[in-house]
């Protein structure tokens, strides 16, 4: 009898052992074996232990979208590591926060990253050693310690075969699934960014409830354009290991028509995505000229998609199921909603996700009726530890159960439950919108503008007023100019209550987005605010 691994790289032998010469990964015109991921991850283990690397210690990657990430984070786990992963992108103040944070031994970085790493380690007081890619000399121009190449680690002819691995645990860490596996840190709209802790068994747990609901199959075929330094990007990795799918990584959504003919090339049945893209998928004229026939399903989550959005992706794709879902990088998934339930409550995100408990609650903790705005905390194994060299923060955001293992996270966002238990989430704690006496969801504003036919993304923020105490603003971007801000008022003066209506109109070309696709409103509220 075999039973399920109990550490997130064990799934990955296993699928190597059940289906060795499946596609694992597509990234470009190269693919990647089960085997070939497998035996790679085995020999950069070894090397990880060779650079001194011990049960617990940190690997920081930066490689972005692309298969060393994954070899990297597996070699992690591996040598009973904890892999972080920062996008590709990440500018130097940042970098240096993570490291020095979480005391990375290890850096894996792109050449091209060598004035970014230099910068970052400018003053920190550590001895990390970098693994390069892309070059074929280590790089020394301001990097205290050189380090290695990607192109040596692999030099060998068996770390090149993808035939290493076979008793390389025999001289690796033993590891249980108590064990950190990684941290993930939060985008830090405010304050320092948090390192959300994982352990394998948080990971597992999670990802296992998620193929459940989504009903994932080893066909399965999963194009990842999200980045694997947010856990929605991540967890497609994991997932589709654990269940022996394929994923094609693509390194970024800008380039959307390039995605559409990977998806009818490599005819992908999965597509997570996140409100921008959806945006961006409705600015397009004609999808019929793209082969969409083997979708089968299409994720949401970051964002609510707004439910002009949701319908209109159910037009133009009828044969795709939507599944809307909600999460925090603090327990990776809450809730979704079932894709037949669209039609009825297409403003909720469901429920909460097998093995996993909510309640909606006031400030004392207790719960709330059907109807009232509360806080959403959330129960179960898919709940991340705490956050890593801080726990005070961990201390305020999750609170005590009757034992140990039945704590509560306080998610800080503001939700509703109707009568047969189905949640909508109505925002942050922090980004309600305190007006005339009165507590304004910006995502209720916000759905009610995108139903207007030129509206292709809003973002709405408040604005100091004297006589109000915070006006709301709204951000427009549209498909033409045909809109004027008086088409707006007149809108909203009809679908919403008069302390709802936006004050300011403006529309824009885009909106400020983070590395994970979100509406950095921040940004807004700083750079444009009235």
């Amino acid at each position: 009898m075999e039973f399920d691994p109990t550490l997130v790289h064990e799934w990955l032998r296993r699928s190597a052992r059940r289906t060795p010469g499946k596609k694992a990964l597509v990234y470009g015109q190269e693919s990647w074996t089960y085997r070939r991921l497998d035996g790679w991850s085995d020999h950069f283990a070894e090397t990880l232990a060779d650079l001194g690397v011990r049960r617990s210690d940190r690997v920081a990657i930066l490689t972005g979208n692309r298969p060393e990430t994954v070899i990297s984070l597996y070699g992690t786990l591996k040598a009973g590591g904890v892999f972080v992963t920062l996008d590709g992108n990440t500018k130097p103040p940042r970098l240096k926060y993570v490291l020095e944070n979480s005391g990375a031994k290890v850096l894996v970085a792109r050449a091209n990253q060598a004035n970014v790493v230099a910068e970052a380690l400018q003053g920190l007081q550590a001895d990390l050693r970098i693994v390069w890619l892309d070059t074929h000399e280590p790089i020394h121009d301001g990097v205290p310690n050189p380090g290695l190449t990607w192109e040596s680690v692999f030099e060998s002819p068996q770390g090149r075969s993808g035939q290493a691995g076979h008793g390389v645990n025999d001289a690796l860490p033993r590891c249980i699934d108590v064990d950190l596996a990684s941290l993930i840190y939060t985008s830090a709209t405010t304050g320092d960014p948090k390192g959300v802790m994982s352990t394998h068994h948080n990971m597992i747990s999670a990802a296992r409830s998620i193929i459940q609901y989504i009903g994932n199959e080893p066909d399965d075929v999963i194009l990842n354009a999200l980045p694997l330094s947010f856990d929605y990007g991540l967890y497609q990795i994991i997932m589709a290991v654990m269940f022996g799918g394929t994923v094609v990584i693509e390194p970024s959504f800008v380039y959307l028509h390039n995605i559409l003919h990977r998806i009818a090339d490599e005819g992908v049945t999965g597509f997570p995505i996140v409100p921008t893209m959806v945006a961006m998928l409705l600015k397009m004229r004609d999808l019929n000229q793209y082969d969409l026939g083997h979708l089968r399903y299409m994720t949401n989550t970051g964002a609510a998609l707004p439910v002009h959005h949701i319908r209109s992706l159910q037009r133009l794709l009828p044969h795709v199921k939507i599944f809307s879902m909600f999460g925090l990088t603090e327990c990776k998934r809450v809730g979704y909603l079932e894709p037949d339930e669209l039609d009825r409550r297409p403003g909720s995100v469901g429920k909460a996700m097998p093995n996993c408990e909510v309640a909606v609650v006031d400030e004392d903790g207790s719960e709330v009726r059907p109807g009232e705005i509360g806080e959403l905390v959330i129960r179960g194994s898919n709940v991340m530890q705490g956050y890593w060299n801080d726990p005070e923060m961990t201390a305020r955001v999750y609170h005590p159960g009757t034992y140990p293992a039945s704590r509560w996270l306080y998610s800080g966002d503001y939700f509703r439950r109707d009568t047969e238990g189905f949640l909508y989430f109505l925002g942050r704690k922090d980004d309600m919108i305190k007006t005339r006496g009165e507590r304004v969801s910006p995502k209720e504003v916000e759905y009610v503008v995108c139903e207007m036919e030129d509206v292709v993304e809003a973002a709405v923020v408040p604005v100091p007023d004297e006589i109000l105490g915070q006006a709301i603003k709204v951000y427009l971007v549209c498909r033409t100019n045909s809109l004027e801000a008086k088409d707006v008022l007149r809108y909203c003066q009809a679908k919403l209550a008069s302390f709802m209506v936006p004050k300011y109109v403006e529309f824009v070309a885009a909106l400020p987005k983070t590395a994970n696709g979100k509406i950095n409103k921040r940004e807004l509220q700083t750079v444009k605010g009235e």
